[in-house]
């Protein structure tokens, strides 16, 4: 009602952001009473859903333009997302914390149903959890491997954390809109752990120069308290991880009669673990030997001469001090102090 007030300058700010959404002002008492509107209110119209959404201004704080701007970025986009070309960037580049989505196959009529109750659920955690139906049989058969999964896994249930890619499983996959927000408030309480994928180790895999770790082995490995464990982790279409192949497997070599030294490495898209995110490869990470499960990053020249003098040095080398961080045992609380350093794993 005042165009040269606080809060419309700040819209005319958010407008100025959203270039991809038309934004316009009015104040004529006529479209209040047209539009049921009693006091200042944003009003976004849609051609989906509900088709429009009201945000009240706040009289005495105006409008926050980062929260106005999220907001419209939130309630711009359809209740439940289809996942495919035309979407997939706005999926995500949308700040939403969690994913829930809904696998199905798109030419089964029974499991095309399936949406139903999943769409019921939706509206509980707008803004919140964002809900993504995937084809597994179309566009989105591309991204089943992120999940360790296959067509055949159809129809299925997954909620991730976008911030550490975390995946939460249903015990038993069930639809209904009821059982679907129990099992998104267990998620968001803590109350339901994550699903970690784990390849299965090969016979031989503590035989090689390179020992080969997977997610159940991780722990056991890493974490020996009588060795000096350097772990590289990799994807397999990662043209760096590729480039420093020859280099890992002579490091393997060279040290694979000591006693107290192990060189590892661990496929990051088939393996997962609980206390460490891996976001960009290769990632090195050295494990001391002894108590208080440090794990060292190594961020030096990737060559045989530099790695052999970072593990002779106790993982360290002499013209840069190591970025030391604390993990947690899997079934403790919260992370440990980290000394000079604030932050305890690796996140990209």
């Amino acid at each position: 009602q005042d165009l040269g007030g606080k809060a419309a300058q700040a819209f005319l700010e958010v407008a100025s952001e959203v270039v991809d959404m038309p934004f316009g002002v009015a104040e004529e008492d006529q479209l209040f009473q047209a539009y049921g509107l009693l006091a200042d209110t944003v009003c976004l119209f849609k051609k989906f859903d509900e088709g429009r959404t009201d945000f009240p201004v706040d009289p005495t704080w105006g409008l926050d333009i980062a929260e106005l701007t999220q907001l419209l970025r939130v309630h711009s986009m359809k209740l439940v997302m289809e996942f495919n070309s035309e979407t997939s960037n706005q999926i995500f580049d949308v700040k939403i914390p969690h994913h829930m989505i809904l696998f199905l196959n798109k030419s089964s009529s029974g499991q095309l149903s399936l949406q139903d109750g999943f769409r019921a659920a939706a509206s509980t955690f707008r803004g919140k959890v964002l809900f993504v139906v995937v084809d597994v049989v179309g566009y989105g058969a591309e991204v089943l491997p992120f999940f360790g999964m296959t067509p055949a896994d159809a129809p299925t249930l997954r909620l991730i954390k976008m911030e550490n890619n975390r995946k939460y499983q249903m015990e038993q996959d069930s639809f209904s809109d009821t059982a679907i927000r129990s099992f998104i408030q267990g998620v968001l309480d803590g109350r339901v752990k994550p699903r970690l994928l784990s390849a299965e180790p090969p016979e031989d895999w503590d035989k090689r120069p390179v020992k080969v770790l997977v997610g159940k082995t991780f722990e056991q490995v890493a974490f020996d308290e009588t060795k000096n464990v350097f772990v590289k982790f990799y994807a397999p279409w990662c043209s760096h991880c590729q480039a420093m192949a020859a280099a890992w497997e002579e490091l393997g070599e060279r040290y694979k009669d000591h006693e107290d030294i192990v060189i590892a490495e661990l496929d990051s898209t088939a393996n997962e673990l609980e206390n460490i995110t891996i976001s960009g490869f290769p990632t090195l990470h050295y494990f001391p030997a002894g108590p208080g499960r440090k794990m060292v990053e190594y961020k030096s020249a990737r060559d045989v001469e530099t790695f052999s003098k970072f593990l002779e040095n106790g993982g360290t080398l002499p013209e840069e001090p190591p970025v030391v961080s604390y993990v947690p045992h899997p079934h403790s609380q919260g992370l440990l102090p980290t000394p000079g350093h604030p932050q305890a794993l690796l996140k990209g």
